[in-house]
């Protein structure tokens, strides 16, 4: 028997699709079982997506202290099951090596970031909202009243900062930041979220 090449190729695949169709391998079982041997021994743990003010539904399955495997939640009634792309990669969020884990400073001009402690961030942060809340700060606004006269009134308010929330933080935190915006002055606090 003289078979060319193109010809081997044909047989090989056509005994390939013979044997996966007419002999009923079902590999369904075999991949059951893998995913059942991946979560044994796993707490499954309902949570909430925070990527965004959707409120999708996850449930974790965690062995060791460790996400195993996410999937949708589906008796969550936003997501009833289904993951967005970003939702789907929070183990690889999680567990990258590329996530920063200490807070990193890029000096003016500089064309690289370092790292730095949390005590110098943290320092660094307090001084410069300082610095910036007693420049823009406002202590009174010049009204003019029905009868058309000027007067002053207290206003007390630092226009030269900004908060935004974000869809990371639960109500509690963004209760805390609300707080901490009307402490420092600032009127302009903002919620992602509605963005």
């Amino acid at each position: 028997m003289n078979v060319t090449r193109r010809g081997f190729l044909k047989l090989s695949g056509l005994s390939i699709a013979a044997l996966a169709t007419g002999l009923g391998f079902d590999l369904s079982a075999a991949e059951a079982q893998g995913y059942a041997l991946k979560l044994e021994g796993c707490k499954k743990i309902p949570s909430i997506c925070h990527f965004c003010s959707g409120g999708c539904g996850l449930l974790l399955h965690v062995k060791g202290g460790k996400l195993i495997h996410l999937e949708g939640d589906p008796d969550n009634p936003t997501n009833e099951g289904t993951l967005c792309p970003k939702a789907a990669s929070l183990e690889q969020v999680a567990y990258s090596p590329e996530r920063p884990k200490k807070p990193m400073r890029r000096a003016p001009g500089s064309d690289h970031w370092e790292e730095i402690s949390w005590e110098e961030a943290i320092d660094r942060i307090a001084k410069k909202t300082k610095e910036v809340r007693d420049a823009t700060w406002t202590s009174t606004d010049e009204i003019t009243t029905k009868t058309g006269e000027k007067r002053k009134v207290p206003a007390n308010r630092a226009e030269g900062i900004a908060v935004i929330g974000s869809a990371e933080i639960d109500n509690e935190e963004s209760y805390l930041l609300t707080k901490f915006s009307r402490l420092i002055g600032t009127p302009y606090h903002e919620h992602q979220a509605r963005i």
